[in-house]
């Protein structure tokens, strides 16, 4: 579990495909400011809001593999050396919940289609996928390539939010252009109402 709050921008330092099976999975190697002897092999990172597993570590880096499903359901399968990733370590039972519960699983890839700052801020606009749209309620909780953030207006499959100058400081949220897609994770409880919601229908309840 993660909150959503960012601890590091990393720097992806390579992309390698393992051919050698029938599927194979793709290994990504990234640069980091944490102390990776705290790192324990087989812990979980969050990377742009994608929950993945360390399998090797160096002084200033780490590695992970990520499989062909997590590439075509997330903005993974586009990434390329030298790109800034939001990280996130593993949520524990001493750490303030500064966000919200976040699961590092990604529902679905957004599409940022306007940028305007205003006062010092930058509201985005984005279109989210018709299968998700139904978890996006204005004050509700949303998770944008790793972040956590407020919702301030959704309509359809369409949403915005707004971002104070440290956040697109300390985040890759404020490089991002009109077009640029980005990771989005709904908020963990909306899932589970949808959940329930649709049961009690089929139902009849």
């Amino acid at each position: 579990m993660f909150t959503g709050i960012i601890t590091d921008i990393g720097t992806l330092k390579s992309v390698t495909r393992d051919t050698g099976g029938e599927w194979g999975d793709t290994r990504m190697d990234v640069s980091c400011i944490y102390d990776t002897s705290t790192i324990d092999i087989g812990a979980s990172i969050s990377h742009a809001g994608a929950c993945m597993t360390v399998i090797e570590k160096g002084p200033d880096w780490y590695a992970f593999e990520v499989s062909d499903e997590s590439l075509s359901k997330t903005t993974m399968g586009d990434w390329k050396e030298g790109r800034k990733i939001n990280l996130e370590r593993a949520l524990t039972g001493a750490d303030e919940l500064g966000g919200h519960l976040v699961t590092g699983h990604v529902d679905g890839v957004g599409t940022l289609t306007s940028r305007e700052e205003i006062a010092g801020s930058i509201k985005l606009d984005f279109s989210a996928p018709d299968h998700i749209a139904f978890g996006i309620a204005p004050k509700g909780s949303i998770t944008v390539d790793g972040v956590s953030l407020t919702v301030n207006d959704a309509s359809g499959s369409t949403f915005s939010v707004n971002i104070i100058p440290h956040t697109a400081q300390a985040t890759t949220l404020g490089g991002l252009q009109v077009g640029d897609e980005v990771n989005l994770e709904i908020d963990l409880i909306a899932r589970y109402v949808a959940r329930y919601l649709g049961h009690m229908k089929a139902s009849g309840a």
